[in-house]
């Protein structure tokens, strides 16, 4: 258009149809009389610019007279066999026919000055031949010949035709704003970051369809004022609107970054505010970035709102269906449980705890249980026991659980005591983490080698703790274990054969024993040490180590709650759950992610280096995260807000469940000012201090 100097698409059009009619897509015209070729007649169909497409003949430019016209096409209306005309007509007895360029068409190259840069980019035209699929070839001698200026190109139905001007005095026509009607109008739709000087740059070089403002005045005239107009650039959360305005202030059209969800939520700032609680990010840190960027940023109310109202439920209810699954695989089997939990913050001042069941055989998590405080009466010394409760109740009502491993816990051994514990009826053995006894035993010696006259115990510790795993993973009775266990109190002395037993090792070399130094029998040393080996409460619960159990991926998912729910930021009930569930979620999805492979299909393997044991560890190194379930879970929140009936409420009431409503404040017990004062009053000291008035109590 810029080259031709053409001003509207008609032009452009009418341009396009007289290059067309001229052009490669049809004859050149002839010079001298075409010969007569006996050959089936030939039907070139090409695509035109529209949606219909335009019929074009083979012609020969020799003008006939209308009446032999009308007369040629009454002889074709008359053939000797009617359904020798429908088979040739039939689509099924055409053939595809590529023209040939080079006795009937000639290529028009003008270095680009007409529309054609080179030949390179020409294709024959194809035609479809009909009849071309009979036995018997019919005879055009007869057909009359029409003439270049008798053919007619039609038109499409909804455009002008290309001779009429185009109207300029219309109202003009401006595309509506964007709207999201289903979850695919949003989700996956890439989306970029745009500074406000490319957007201003953009927007004044657009022309609006408007010659001049349609407004109003006060008067009641028309504004006709004309361009250029005002651009005016706002910004509203994530998304920034462009106003183009008149200089008496009339608004021609307005246009924003973003398309707007079911009353009127911008869908960018709709998903920031669902893709933060799914990435496990925070609100703060993420405001913090866009506030670096100086970009626009949803309003924290809105973001806690969008959080509550739409993505809590449809996360826990994605969670659940996902759980169910996967207790449908197990039905029918006999279970083994890992369970473990995990506070919230260290020590005693714990606000929540998430109690976590994995199945052993395919470590997937078949269930977690968050407790509050709250529901324990501000005692956080038994919210584990509480979330053991819960898990197991839960469990042993959908799938047959047949053992449960958990660390030395107290509370859930006595849960779990076969003779007087609540789960006895169930018939459930209980199996303790082999790590934790592990890590139990090193503990007892350490703090005896620190003991002055037994630092000898730091030489044997690994070794006395390699021998208790070795025992474990060997015996399979409580007896089979103490014949094996009680041979370290001989082995430290340099005594491998004793009357009930001897050692399993082989000849030790002096290479294998040099820095070891022996334990003199009957020692100080040696008696700290076989009160810890025979310590007989620790023994009276060794069975249960037997069955060589271990919850360290467990121990994993533990560490990787922290990537969706850290310690550092403090979470309300109802999101701290759903960011743990989250983080289940992710662990299922990737748990049998495969590991990466050189060209050669070798594993890769990494070194990750640990402070506690001082050595390297090498790992395999799996391939990249896909989270192939986020999508889902984004359509179902955005389908929530769309099938919603009313917007985000101003205020975010409690759920019923929710733990808060159990008590706002921790119940702080009452000062003993009664007791202080008659104490006081005994020495003769009088009084410290005097009982606040009502007038100051009730301030």
């Amino acid at each position: 258009m810029r080259e031709k100097g053409f001003q509207s698409d008609a032009e452009v059009a009418c341009f396009l149809l007289d290059r067309n009619e001229t052009g490669p897509a049809t004859s050149t015209p002839l010079k001298r009389k075409p010969l007569q070729v006996p050959a089936p007649a030939l039907s070139s169909i090409g695509a035109s610019s529209g949606t219909d497409r335009d019929e074009h003949i083979d012609v020969i430019p020799e003008a006939t007279e209308i009446q032999g016209l009308e007369q040629s096409l009454h002889d074709m209306s008359i053939v000797e066999d009617d359904l020798e005309e429908k088979s040739f007509n039939d689509p099924m007895n055409s053939v595809i026919d590529w023209a040939d360029e080079a006795s009937h068409y000639s290529l028009e190259i003008d270095d680009g000055q007409n529309g054609f840069s080179s030949d390179e980019e020409y294709l024959p035209p194809i035609s479809i031949r009909m009849g071309g699929a009979l036995n018997k070839a019919h005879s055009i001698d007869g057909l009359p010949v029409i003439g270049i200026d008798e053919t007619v190109h039609d038109l499409p139905a909804h455009e002008d035709p290309p001779d009429e001007p185009f109207p300029c005095d219309h109202d003009p026509v401006f595309p509506e704003p964007q709207n999201v009607l289903c979850e695919d109008d949003i989700i996956g739709v890439r989306a970029s970051i745009v500074y406000e000087n490319c957007l201003r740059q953009l927007a004044t070089f657009l022309i609006l369809p408007v010659d001049k403002c349609t407004g109003l005045l006060r008067t009641g005239a028309p504004c006709d004022s004309v361009a250029p107009f005002e651009i005016n650039i706002t910004t509203k959360g994530t998304a920034a609107t462009i106003k183009w305005i008149c200089p008496n202030g009339h608004s021609l059209w307005r246009w924003n970054s973003q398309p707007a969800m079911k009353f009127g939520m911008q869908a960018g700032d709709f998903l920031l505010s669902t893709n933060i609680l799914l990435s496990g990010n925070n609100y703060a840190k993420v405001a913090l970035l866009f506030k670096f960027m100086n970009m626009g940023m949803v309003n924290r109310n809105t973001f806690f709102s969008i959080q509550d109202t739409y993505c809590v439920n449809t996360i826990k209810d994605f969670w659940e269906e996902r759980r169910t699954e996967a207790l449908c695989r197990l039905q029918g089997k006999d279970v083994v449980i890992l369970a473990d939990g995990r506070n919230y913050s260290p020590g005693h001042c714990a606000q929540y705890c998430s109690y976590t069941a994995m199945e052993n055989e395919s470590k997937e998590i078949i269930h977690v249980a968050t407790v509050d405080k709250r529901q324990t009466s501000w005692n956080s010394v038994v919210m584990e026991k509480e979330g053991f409760i819960q898990t197991v109740d839960k469990l042993t009502s959908d799938i047959k659980v047949v053992e449960i491993c958990t660390d030395a816990h107290a509370q859930i051994g006595a849960l779990m005591n076969p003779d007087k514990g609540k789960y006895k009826a169930f018939g459930i053995h209980h199996s303790l983490d082999m790590w934790h006894g592990a890590k139990n035993i090193a503990k007892k010696i350490a703090a005896a080698a620190k003991i002055k006259g037994q630092s000898i115990l730091f030489n044997w510790l690994k070794d006395i703790v390699n021998h208790f795993w070795w025992c474990c993973k060997t015996a399979d009775t409580r007896e089979e274990f103490l014949a094996l266990w009680v041979g370290i109190l001989h082995h430290v002395c340099n005594i491998h054969t004793w009357t009930m037993g001897s050692c399993k090792h082989g000849h030790l070399e002096s290479e294998q024993m040099r820095g070891k130094m022996w334990i003199q029998r009957d020692s100080q040393c040696h008696k700290a040490l076989v009160d810890i080996v025979l310590n007989k409460r620790w023994l009276k619960d060794v069975h249960k180590y037997l069955r060589f159990r271990s919850t360290a991926d467990l121990e994993s998912f533990n560490n990787h709650i922290l990537m969706y729910a850290s310690k550092r930021y403090a979470f309300s009930p109802p999101v701290y759950e759903t960011r743990v569930l989250l983080a289940a979620l992710d662990y299922n999805f990737h748990l049998n992610r495969p590991t990466m492979k050189t060209l050669d299909g070798k594993e890769i393997f990494k070194r990750l280096y640990k402070k506690n044991a001082r050595r390297y560890s090498v790992y395999a190194l799996k391939s990249e995260k896909t989270y192939g379930y986020i999508s889902e879970v984004q359509e179902r929140i955005v389908n929530n807000r769309l099938t919603s009936r009313v917007g985000m409420p101003r205020r975010r009431s409690l759920r019923p469940d929710d733990p808060r409503q159990l008590g706002l404040v921790p119940p702080v017990p009452a000062p003993a000012t009664t007791d202080l004062l008659q104490r006081q009053v005994r020495r003769g000291l009088g009084p410290l201090f005097q009982p606040a008035s009502d007038v100051e109590r009730s301030t």
